[in-house]
């Protein structure tokens, strides 16, 4: 019997989570996500953690932008006021998870996992398995994941990397006696069923022409090897805890009372959605503009934020768009707060060296000279403290985030000159681990 959308809100909750990174999940929830809105249900995707790409594919599939939601930047009555909020009215929710299931933000907790997200919610996890080199072992390694906390409600199991019926023969019976967990789909190995990559991951949806061919066959492949209705019929409603008062939104959105000119084109697409939806919230006018394609920032804006994405792919246009660059300067000559990070830090610095060795001239805000050429990757959460007062922070104010870039800069901020410390943990002394700073970002005026 086909399962239908109930009509009752009450929203059902599933998390798609991998062993680790690279077996499939963005593939298998992003197909589950496709197939089950084609089928007329209202699915509100969602990340767990700090991720932009693979929300843009959620978007695609499901028509409606996909939220993040992440345990270590976030408190937990946070993390349920975004999720509540941003579920309601749907008939699922589907949460994709971030590396493999138990990865988060220290090696001995489960802070900022999809685990600890999972529990959090109350909502079952389908454990997606790579199973292209192995045949029974595969079983093995799905009862380790289900024991290592037996908090967390494994409810069913995807294999993926699957050569056909004769090896899904070899893998399925033994997890299924070994675990009790159905296996209720799996994946074949098929280059056309894989996202085309980069030095970030995933290519955005945003510059893949590509991107709603590559979901009509994996619908097709979903609906074939993978059914949706016997997956949804292992989500549960909930999440199971409610969040108290709102401590994010207002209660009633405030009257516009500024505009915020926000950076948006295919060199500039990492926001998370509810950034820009509290913005709308407290009062903020959001306008997009394309420093791509626009000649000047939005008439009357009151402060201008450029987010990430991939200046570097784009250079040369960015560099060409000298109007667009200089109204950026004449904005920061009469006092209007603009921030930039990630990508968009780099295209207010001085220049920027492609990962062909040529250099681009940027907005030159900042002595910031960045580059592709001898890249290196740094990711993981940071915790920073403000020097000084400003438009975003207060001297001395804390706050949590996450660095993931693969471009280098040249020199450091001093201290005189840094947005804030990165804290980190040094050596050991008779009180524990020391606490060292690390300068990071660039202010200058207000």
């Amino acid at each position: 019997m086909r399962l239908k959308p109930s009509g009752d809100n009450r929203t059902r909750w599933l998390v798609v989570a991998g062993v680790r990174s690279g077996v499939g999940k963005t593939t298998v929830a992003t197909g589950l996500m496709a197939a089950l809105t084609r089928r007329g249900f209202k699915v509100q995707p969602f990340k767990a953690g700090p991720d932009y790409i693979d929300p843009s594919y959620h978007e695609v599939a499901c028509g409606i932008p996909s939220r993040n939601l992440d345990t270590w930047m976030l408190t937990d009555q946070a993390v349920l006021e975004l999720a509540q909020r941003a579920a309601s009215g749907s008939d699922v929710a589907i949460v994709e998870g971030v590396m493999g299931l138990y990865d988060g933000r220290s090696s001995l907790t489960e802070e900022g996992s999809t685990a600890q997200l999972a529990k959090l919610l109350g909502a079952p996890v389908i454990l997606v398995v790579d199973a292209a080199a192995v045949a029974r072992s595969v079983a093995a390694e799905v009862l380790g994941f289900l024991k290592f906390d037996p908090d967390v409600n494994i409810a069913g199991v995807v294999l993926s990397g699957i050569a056909g019926p004769g090896h899904l023969e070899f893998c399925q019976p033994q997890v299924e006696a070994t675990t009790s967990l159905p296996v209720v789909g799996w994946l074949p190995r098929r280059k056309e069923l894989s996202q085309p990559e980069r030095h970030l991951g995933l290519i955005p949806a945003v510059e893949n022409v590509d991107v709603r061919e590559w979901l009509d066959r994996l619908v097709l492949q979903v609906d074939e090897t993978m059914p949706p209705e016997g997956i949804l019929a292992l989500s549960r409603r909930g999440p199971a805890r409610c969040a108290a008062d709102p401590i994010l939104y207002p209660v009633q959105p405030e009257p516009k009372t500024a505009t915020i000119a926000v950076a948006m084109d295919k060199a500039f697409s990492f926001y998370y959605q509810d950034s820009l939806d509290l913005l709308e919230a407290w009062g903020a006018d959001v306008a997009p503009f394309s420093p791509l394609e626009d000649e000047a920032v939005p008439p009357g804006a009151a402060g201008v934020y450029l987010g990430g994405g991939f200046p570097e792919l784009y250079a040369a246009e960015l560099a060409r768009n000298t109007a667009l660059r200089r109204s950026l300067r004449d904005a920061a000559q009469n006092r209007i707060p603009i921030y930039g990070e990630c990508g968009g830090l780099m295209y207010l610095g001085r220049s920027l060296t492609d990962p062909q060795g040529v250099t681009h001239e940027m907005a030159g805000l900042i002595p910031l000279e960045s580059s592709m050429t001898e890249s290196r990757l740094t990711l993981g959460y940071r915790e920073v403290e403000a020097l000084n007062d400003g438009p975003l922070l207060a001297k001395g104010q804390r706050v949590r985030g996450h660095e993931f870039h693969w471009s280098v800069q040249t020199g450091t901020p001093s201290e005189d000159t840094a947005l804030y410390a990165i804290l980190e943990k040094g050596g050991m002394d008779k009180n524990g681990p020391e606490e060292t700073r690390r300068m990071e970002g660039f202010r200058a005026g207000n």
